[in-house]
């Protein structure tokens, strides 16, 4: 009977560690479910974050579009730049696009009243890229702009070819 009695308990130990088992892998199913669900959820709100992202910009353009009272074309002479000692040309060459769409622009440098801001002159990084492209011993002899006005008077430079 003894022996019959070591074959119960090693039965009942075995058939203990076989729920065990059981109950491990079922639990640890369980989480690997969860994890994937939680992959899944994330992977979700970030595709709607990006539509929503994507959706923006093209609402910023419309808006862009929509407040261009003035925009023109202009190729600007950029040769008077080399006058400058070759440390001094790049910037030389931007001060002059500033210049240029100053006076063509017709942008006031001082507001009429004191409590009117002067409207501002913005060039893109487009176009400073392009003039600091060669660096700053050689900036371009011209280069071909597009300036666009808004409502309130301020002006942005872009490069003509980017469009």
């Amino acid at each position: 009977m003894n022996n019959q009695a070591k074959e119960e308990q090693i039965s009942k130990e075995e058939v203990a560690e076989a729920t065990e088992v059981k109950e491990t892998e079922e639990s640890l199913l369980d989480t690997v479910e969860k994890e994937v669900e939680a992959e899944e959820a994330v992977k979700a709100e970030t595709e709607l974050a990006e539509e929503k992202e994507e959706a923006k910009p093209r609402k910023k353009k419309a808006k862009e579009e929509e407040d261009v009272v003035e925009e023109k074309t202009y190729t600007i002479p950029l040769g008077k730049a080399l006058i400058m000692p070759p440390r001094r040309r790049a910037p030389r060459a931007m001060r002059m696009i500033k210049e240029y769409v100053r006076k063509h622009m017709k942008i006031p440098t001082r507001a009429a009243e004191e409590d009117e801001e002067a409207p501002k002159l913005m060039l893109t990084n487009e176009l400073n890229e392009r003039v600091w492209g060669r660096g700053i011993e050689k900036p371009p002899r011209k280069i071909r702009v597009r300036a666009t006005k808004d409502k309130e008077g301020n002006v942005t430079v872009h490069l003509a070819e980017s469009d």
